[in-house]
């Protein structure tokens, strides 16, 4: 039977229908093409962006140093917002940056400009203090530059050979501590049943729950890791600025009689203690710099390049020199979630499927799993840990480099490897696991709502939040618990040599400092993710190799806008102004509030089992 043909009407409908669709694509590529030849001329006036032939090599951090980007939709990012603590940067691509510049006779001076350097934390600032010495053992001077300085814009400045701040400004440093919130007299009041599960006398992570204070056990070892980190800090900053570490402790505890002696001068406080090399204003900044350099530009200021744009030029330039042999780069940031999660967030299924196609790459040779979380799904770190055991069945040596944290599933992922390394302040350990279910039944009673039915068994219904927790449940939950940390003492003892017994004499939840972890055995070695890939070479007998970041793929389009929304010219142009005033405090104030509400988002495990670390909070 011959098909009917569609009317005139229907014709010219689907006609105009492509016709718009067709027009929609073309409006979309023009706009991506204008914004491409905007961003040309408007960074270089028409020029390729070029090293200057002397000048210095510009630090100028934006944001937070992170290990990971997290995903944000271009189109998001286009229209949010610039403020600093919403940004990112990429630690290895500051490492790279001073490593190049190192060996490059163009580059005669490094500048450290922090005003808009969010967060670091101690151990990824030890990393890039790593790669400064190899910058200053080069015969080039470092210089920082700064209107004032929070605690880790100074541990980052501390590692210049010259330190200069505003004569407005001042050395902000308080220490670190760990204050969190506790909500057991608010859920009382509530009435909420939360009904906790842990193993580990130490493992505190659902303590805001059942308290109204930190226990004694954990402000116990909660004062040891913070005493070691604080000690690094203390001590790095004595050795750079030639001080003794009682002096930065008396510039903070007695920071009100100092400012009463030079009447509140915080500039004039921050000189007389060591801690800065000179005052100077932003112009007298600027012509001091010139003389160091030895070349101003054609606006006045010394002569430079950013980073960002360094970093592109010798990518180009580097283009055609890879080696044959991999070494795989894996990383893994952020709380550990059951299924596909986007950058930012650790997928069990998503980081799996990375290892997978490490261990099918011919031409990776061994791996380096970099891990900065404090954990997250038990069932999503086992998923993660089975697919490294099967990468090392194949023979590829496993190394693991510990960033900020790689404690409770953290380690869990990490415990197999052939080596783990750590920065002296990492955060790890934290063996231990804990569940929990809030029942709202008395909650619901008050508001005169109940619940009533029948069941075929005493655990029919017995997981609904709003009834009492059947007792029969209660201790099939501790059961499973009690059995997931049995395992997990098992996965550490094989992974590291040791007895059972004597992982748990180091576990029960109980956080340590990575300096402390290798003393206890918990790691191999201390140091950062170059000696992390150059030890995973090493173990693969590899001379020569190239390192290769595995990482989900990006379609071109996705490519296309990551490419120009990561341009500060296309972000200055549309992007909408910092907000500030009542509504930033506000939200720094709600911080630790929102930070518990995110990870109770992130709780799918399917067991409802969790190896994670809440008072891991990197300084």
């Amino acid at each position: 039977m011959e098909e009917k043909r569609p009317g005139i009407i229907r014709r010219i409908y689907n006609g105009l229908m492509k016709f718009i669709s067709a027009l929609r694509l073309l409006v979309i590529n023009v706009f991506f093409l204008l914004i491409v030849f905007m961003l040309f001329f408007a960074v270089s006036g028409g020029e390729l962006p070029k090293v200057p032939e002397k000048g210095a090599l510009v630090l100028n951090l934006r944001g937070s140093m992170v290990d990971q980007l997290s995903y944000v939709e271009p189109i998001v990012r286009l229209m949010g917002e610039t403020s600093p603590q919403r940004q990112e940067i990429l630690v290895q691509d500051v490492i790279d940056a001073i490593r190049y510049a190192s060996d490059d006779e163009r580059i005669n001076l490094l500048v450290l400009s922090l005003d808009n350097f969010a967060y670091g934390g101690i151990s990824k600032i030890q990393e890039v203090s790593v790669a400064l010495e190899q910058f200053r053992s080069s015969g080039k001077k470092i210089i920082a530059v700064g209107d004032s300085y929070s605690q880790d814009q100074y541990l980052l400045a501390a590692q210049a050979d010259e330190v200069y701040i505003h004569p407005m400004g001042g050395v902000q440093l308080q220490g670190y501590g760990i204050y969190r919130n506790y909500y057991k007299q608010a859920l009382n009041k509530l009435e909420i049943n939360f009904h906790v599960f842990r193993v580990g006398e130490y493992k505190s992570a659902m303590e805001p729950f059942m308290r109204d204070d930190m226990s004694v056990a954990a402000r116990k070892a909660n004062l040891v890791w913070l005493n070691s980190l604080w000690g690094e800090y203390t001590a790095t900053v004595a050795q750079r600025r030639k001080l003794a570490v009682v002096d930065i402790n008396k510039y903070i505890n007695g920071i009100d009689q100092l400012l009463a002696r030079y009447h509140g001068n915080t500039a004039s406080v921050a000189a007389a203690s060591g801690l800065v090399d000179g005052v100077k204003t932003r112009d007298e900044m600027n012509q001091y710099l010139i003389k160091s350099v030895g070349v101003e530009d054609e606006d006045g200021y010394y002569q430079s390049i950013d980073f960002k744009k360094y970093l592109w030029i010798k990518d180009i330039e580097l283009t055609g020199t890879d080696a044959e042999a991999k070494v795989g780069i894996i990383v893994a940031a952020g709380t550990i979630v059951d299924g596909v999660q986007p950058p930012g967030i650790i997928g069990g299924d998503t980081l799996a499927e990375l290892i997978r196609e490490a261990r099918r790459d011919a031409s990776v040779r061994s791996v380096v799993l970099r891990v900065d979380s404090g954990g997250g799904s038990a069932f999503a770190s086992e998923i993660i840990r089975r697919e490294l055991e099967l990468l090392q069945k194949e023979g590829k040596p496993l190394v693991v480099s510990m960033g900020s944290m790689a404690a409770s599933g953290g380690y869990w992922v990490s415990a197999l490897a052939d080596e783990i390394w750590a920065t002296p302040t990492t955060l790890t350990g934290s063996i231990g696991i804990f569940g929990a279910f809030p029942t709202i039944d008395q909650t619901l009673a008050n508001l005169g709502i109940n619940t009533d039915g029948v069941g075929t068994t005493k655990l029919a219904g017995a997981m609904r939040i709003d009834r009492p927790l059947e007792p029969i449940a209660a201790r099939a939950i501790q059961s499973t618990l009690e059995y997931g940390y049995d395992r997990f003492l098992g996965i550490v003892a094989e992974g590291r040599n040791m007895s059972k017994q004597q992982v748990e004499n180091v576990a029960e939840g109980r956080v340590w400092s990575g300096r402390d972890a290798q003393r206890l055995g918990l790691v191999d070695k201390l140091g950062g993710l170059e000696q992390a890939i150059a030890s995973a070479a090493a173990l693969a007998d590899l001379d020569e190799y190239t390192p290769l970041l595995i990482e989900l793929p990006m379609s071109p389009q996705e490519q296309l806008l990551k490419e120009i929304m990561d341009s500060e010219v296309v972000m200055a142009l549309f992007q909408r102004s910092e907000q500030g005033g009542l509504l930033t405090q506000l939200q720094r104030w709600m911080a630790p509030f929102t930070t518990s509400l995110e990870f109770l988002a992130t709780m799918n495990d399917p067991r409802g089992m969790y190896l994670h670390c809440m008072d891991c909070v990197a300084p």
